[in-house]
């Protein structure tokens, strides 16, 4: 590497004249910021002006692109330069956006009767139990749109399946206020949504119904005759029994008579197997 001396300045001071030591030969640079930060030996800040030389984006175009929710790998890429050369800008507004996702969380959602009592973290908490879905793996991010508010993002898998909320989050002395931005946002702050429809029973409830009052029938059957029909057909016996609140006999079974020569009712064996065990009847 040759060595230069500096031996003086242009007319105006815009460049320093250096000049070789061996042969005489001059040359010229230029006195800018990139050179007065070389000459202190001031690292951070000639590297904040090389960005700024090398790159269509200055160290501000850069952190206002990180805090609108840009990525160091987005930005560099933009930039033309490595993403180290964009980590010392992007730092400081990364954790000002994990400052924002986590004040986010401690907001209160707005629903029609105003704010709730609880947080958005322990609304968006009970949602994610409710669904079978784990809040420790979900991520957190914040950054601010074009307005300047700033919006919350929670991003979680279930399967597959990719899924993203966002919230708008507006800081005030008592925690700030959360508003919902898109239908995943909506849907869990719902405290209805998740739950099971009203006013419909399980299966088995249904079945057990049946079976109570198939067993009731038959323990009160010596009070409570069936009635008898003018013919006493199996046929009649067959339709009283067919009646929707008595489960139907198995047909190899209709007509049969108990002891006192009645008609006997379903056993539990009937209802659930839909046979007629052995020695009941």
């Amino acid at each position: 590497m040759r060595e230069l001396s500096v031996i003086g300045l242009e007319p105006g001071g815009s460049h320093v004249v250096c000049a070789d030591s061996e042969t005489g030969e001059r040359f010229r640079i230029p006195a800018d910021d990139k050179l007065r930060a070389a000459s202190r030996g001031d690292i951070a800040h000639f590297g904040q002006i090389q960005i700024e030389s090398e790159s269509q984006l200055r160290p501000r175009d850069i952190q206002a692109r990180i805090r609108a929710g840009a990525t160091i790998e987005q930005v560099a890429d933009e930039a033309g330069v490595s993403t180290k050369r964009v980590e010392r800008f992007a730092h400081p507004v990364l954790l000002e956006r994990a400052r924002a996702a986590e004040m986010a969380q401690g907001g209160h959602p707005v629903r029609e009767n105003g704010p709730t009592v609880e947080t958005l973290a322990e609304i968006v908490a009970l949602a994610f139990r409710t669904r079978g879905h784990n809040i420790d793996d979900a991520t957190w991010d914040a950054w601010r749109d074009d307005d300047g508010h700033w919006v919350a993002q929670l991003q979680w898998q279930a399967g597959r399946t990719g899924n993203a909320a966002h919230w708008r989050y507006q800081p005030d002395t008592h925690g700030g206020t959360i508003s919902a931005l898109d239908t995943a946002a909506t849907d869990l702050l719902d405290p209805d949504f998740g739950r099971p429809l009203r006013g419909l029973a399980p299966l088995a409830l249904e079945v057990g119904s049946a079976v109570d009052g198939a067993s009731i029938a038959d323990d009160e059957s010596d009070q409570l005759p069936l009635p008898e029909t003018e013919s006493g057909t199996e046929d009649d016996v067959a339709e009283i029994e067919g009646d929707e609140h008595l489960p139907k006999v198995a047909p190899q079974h209709q007509g049969g008579k108990d002891k006192r020569g009645k008609p006997s009712l379903p056993s539990w064996d009937d209802v659930l197997l839909g046979v007629r065990s052995s020695g009941r009847g």
